[in-house]
């Protein structure tokens, strides 16, 4: 399938409604746009957020390990 977009002044184009639809495209999400040989290639991506741990909340998971352990009976498993 082939559609033709029109690119505005300040680079954005629309995809057709139709493509949105069938690929569960909507407002506020994400394309990756790759080169390819054959030119570019867009298809839907995907953005999560990622938390960078400091070294406070290091200590704080080591600690809540460690009362983890604590509770933990090896004999009977809880």
């Amino acid at each position: 399938m082939k559609k033709i977009v029109t690119i505005n002044d300040r680079g954005t184009i629309t995809l057709p409604k139709d493509l949105r639809e069938k690929y569960g495209l909507e407002a506020g999400g994400k394309i990756v746009i790759e080169e390819s040989e054959e030119g570019l290639l867009l298809h839907p991506g995907v953005t999560f957020s990622v938390e960078i741990y400091g070294d406070n909340r290091l200590k704080e998971f080591a600690e809540q390990n460690e009362a983890e352990l604590e509770e933990f009976d090896l004999e009977q498993g809880l």
